[in-house]
This record gives structure tokens, sequence and C-alpha cells, in this order.
């Protein structure tokens, strides 16, 4: 196997025998980049100078002994994650020239582990999007596919990790953002608890739901990168120290961890508009648990059907108010022909923002604005908490939920983007958890005519340890996540 195919896991294992160096591991990640991204186009940057750099210094800390499980491994990072001196343009126009003045705190903590950074990935503007044909900069293509989409919005991380440019990537999931992609891609992708991981140098999309989190080739290497990642800090309020959280860790181990573990299977995700193809492996995978001495119990979620219709109340609401400091004054573009104030705004932003951020400022404003708050913000909101005390109602009574990733696998790039309400709707099954803080996990369980199906695993909140141990005790009984596509 070449050396940009491998695991984390294996990487480290040839890196502590010194069979290779993290300059040997990142020069193939980065040539893999030169030889296939002019067709996958998952890279916006590619730093390859620094990335020589840093992975000099992780060989020298190396061999002055250091150990980590981080150590010299190279990864991209979704573009709209600050990295100190690298252009970071959330795939806008408004901020296509924009230096990160600091580090992300995620950043900041794999740095100090001596991840090796390998450049910026593509993805729906500001987030904006479910398939990353929303970038300022054109569309990212499925390794499985070039004619069909990764999914979104962090699309560019999946595709990367899939085509095996990096060793992982982060990505950032507010209704799915995450999981989507990684089961277009057929790779593992974790959105972890609401507060598990610092948002603080992530550009803010929708910041009730926003969260940062690993796409990576397996569970055992999405668990790697978390464990690195969350923590508390103090550039966020809503962090939380998991040290002095009580929830119980799972075993990882795949002869224990499903013993007596409850599979809650909600019927509401499994009607009418779910591929067959999907379903069929979905639930197949939901046998080897059984197989493995889970108990599968039946449980209704009937809120979550307006699961969709709350997130895209909600999220443009919060939307514009976040997208108001992109004024043409402060950072970013700026029309500097207009020489009245009110004229610098509307020109920087209507040059700026694409269709899609301006369609989600319009409507978010509109359900904010005086007279339409009760209405849609206010009542959203009240659903929205409906649906969280129903996922955690079901979760007294099972240990996680089983559903689909996506209704379907990836569809071809241009087929949905001239309807937005159909774009909306991909996130059918990946906004209840995203609105009720939960951490979910897609993993890669079968193909469908060539492309990955995925299937996604709900837990209670802070308990990535048992969706850790779900999702390895799956991949070890499995071939599944070893499936590469065929890019030349």
């Amino acid at each position: 196997m070449k050396l940009n195919g491998l695991t984390i896991r294996q990487a480290q294992e040839k890196l502590e025998t010194g069979e290779i160096t993290s300059v040997d591991l990142t020069r193939a990640c980065l040539d893999r980049i030169k030889a296939v991204d002019n067709k996958v186009k998952a890279c916006l940057t590619v730093c390859e100078e620094e990335a020589l750099v840093e992975a000099k210094k992780a060989d020298a800390r190396r061999a002055k002994g250091e150990l980590g499980d981080l150590l010299g491994i190279p990864y991209i990072a979704k573009d709209n994650i600050m990295a100190k001196g690298v252009k970071m343009t959330a795939a806008s126009k408004i901020l296509e020239n924009y230096i990160a003045p600091f580090d992300a705190t995620i950043i900041k903590k794999l740095k100090e582990k001596g991840a090796v950074l390998l450049g910026k990935s593509n993805l729906d503007e500001f987030a904006h999007g479910a398939s990353t044909e929303n970038s300022a900069f054109g569309p990212t293509h499925n390794p499985w596919d070039l004619e069909r989409v990764p999914g979104g919005s962090s699309g560019g991380s999946a595709a990367a990790v899939a085509a095996d440019m990096c060793l992982f990537a982060l990505g950032t999931d507010t209704g799915g953002s995450i999981r989507c992609p990684a089961s277009f891609c057929g790779v593992a992708g974790l959105k972890p608890t609401y507060g598990l991981a610092s948002r603080f140098g992530l550009i803010a999309m929708t910041s009730s739901t926003d969260v940062p989190g690993p796409i990576a080739k397996t569970v055992e290497d999405a668990k790697i990168v978390m464990d690195a990642i969350s923590g508390i800090d103090k550039n966020d309020a809503t962090t939380v120290n998991t040290k002095e959280l009580s929830s119980e860790a799972s075993e990882l181990s795949s002869k224990r961890v499903l013993k007596g573990k409850k599979i809650g299977m909600p019927k509401e995700y499994f009607n009418e508009g779910l591929d067959e193809d999907v379903k069929k492996f979905v639930m197949k995978a939901v046998n080897e648990y059984e197989k493995q001495g889970a108990e599968i119990v039946n449980v209704s979620l009937p809120h979550n059907k307006y699961g969709v219709a709350v997130y895209y109340i909600i999220t443009p609401s919060e939307i514009s108010s976040n997208l108001a400091r992109f004024d043409g004054i402060r950072y970013g573009f700026s029309d500097k022909e207009s020489k009245k104030l009110i004229d610098v705004y509307k020109k920087s932003r209507g040059k700026g923002f694409g269709p899609e951020a301006k369609r989600r400022i319009m409507l978010g404003t509109y359900a904010l604005s005086a007279g339409y708050f009760d209405a849609y913000y206010l009542k959203a909101q009240k659903v929205r908490t409906i649906i969280k005390e129903e996922f955690d109602r079901v979760l007294k009574e099972v240990d996680c939920i089983i559903t689909p990733t996506s209704p379907h696998t990836a569809f071809k790039i241009g087929e949905q983007s001239s309807d937005p309400l159909k774009m909306y709707l991909e996130d059918v099954y990946v906004t209840g958890a995203s609105l009720a803080g939960l951490p979910a996990i897609s993993i890669p369980v079968g193909f469908s005519r060539g492309l990955p199906v995925g299937m996604q695993i709900i837990g209670k909140r802070f308990d990535e340890n048992l969706l850790y141990g779900m999702g390895i005790a799956f991949q070890g009984a499995t071939d599944y996540h070893k499936a590469k596509p065929e890019l030349k």
C-alpha cells in the first residue's frame, strides 16, 4: 500500500519503528494531491513548503523520543477553519484573499500534537449546502464517480480522505455537513456532541448547532482525532470539561461492546423516500450487530419529520445575524468605488456573497423581523425543544439509534442545484441529532451501483465512546471501509 493510503494507526506503527518518516508521508500526500486533485478539486489551498517544514519538525521531535498518535500525520482542514498565515476563504468571493491572523483552537491543538497541515479544502460557501456545489470556486467531485457530488458542506474534506490525499481531514457539521459527505464518499465522519470541541476560530454559520469534527478512513482514526481536538476552551463558553463528565466509557472491543446493548430503530426513518438499496445495506448492518449480541428495539420519533422545517428557519435566522459582519468595512472584499456608506454595504455584499448565502440571509432576516418572529423563529425553537425531548426519551430506552445517513447515494452534479427545496430535504435524516445537540457518526455499510452507502449511529450526549465502539465493532467484522475508488 502507498504511504498516503495508510490509516493513522498504520502510519504511526511505521513512524515509531523508523520504517518511514513524516517527511516521506507528507511528500506522498502532496504527490497524490498533485496527481488527482485536478479531477477531484477537493483543495482550495495547498501549503506544500509549510507542510514539509512541519513534517521535518515532527521528525525532529520523534528523534528526541517524543511519541504521539498524531505526531507527523498529514491532514487537510475545511476552509472555514482558521490556520494562522494561511488563506481562508470559506469558499466565498467576499473572503477570497483573506489571510487568517490566528489559529482556531482545534488547529492549535493539532499543531501541539505535531500533526501536519497540508492545506484547506473546498466547501459550500460559508458551509451553506449539502453538495459542495455552492462554492464560489467551483464544485468538488466525488472520487467514486467524478460526475457526482461528494456531499456537503464538508465535501472537499471527505473527498480528500476518500481519494487518499491525506490521512484525515477536519470538517464542520451544522445539520449533517460531516455525516452527509462521509456517507457519499465512503468514509467515517463524526458529528460530536455540541460543546465537545471548541468553535473558536471557525467561521460561524448556525452558532447553536455548529460543531467541528473529524473525517477519517476508519472509526478508530476518527476517535484519535476527536480525542486530540476536544476539551474546554476559555475562548468558547459552550465547551465542556470532558474529564469531569460522568458518562460511562464503553468498551472498544468488538467482543464486548455490543453485549446487552439496545439499538433503537425509528420507523420514521425507514418509510417512503428511502432508496431500497440503502435500506437493504443498513438493515444488513443492523443484523450484523444483532449477531454480535445487540438487541434491536423498534422506537418512534414522530416529530423528527418537522426537523428540516425547523432547521431551515433557525439556520437562516442565525446566518443572517452571523454574516452581518461581512459589510465591506472591517475585512474581506470591499467595493471601494462606492462613495456612500450604504452603497459600500450593498455592493460589497451583493458582489461578495453567492446565491445560496443571499437566499439564507433573506430568509433569516424575514423570520426574525417584527411581526414574523413569533410565527416562525419562536415556534421553530419550541418544536426544536420537542424534538430534543423526544430523542432524550428514546435514548433512555436504548443505548443508541441507527438510521440511514442519507435517503440515497450521491447524486449527479447539477441534478438538484436548480431546486433549493429539494436540496434542503437532503438533510432529512441528519438534522434531528444536530437540533438535539447529540453525537452522531456515519460509517460506510455497503455499495449500491458502485457508490458508497452510509449508516448513521446517534448516541447520548457525550457518549462518543459508545459510537466509536459500535463503529469499530462493525469495521472489525466487515471490509467496506477498506474499499478505495479507482481514481487514476
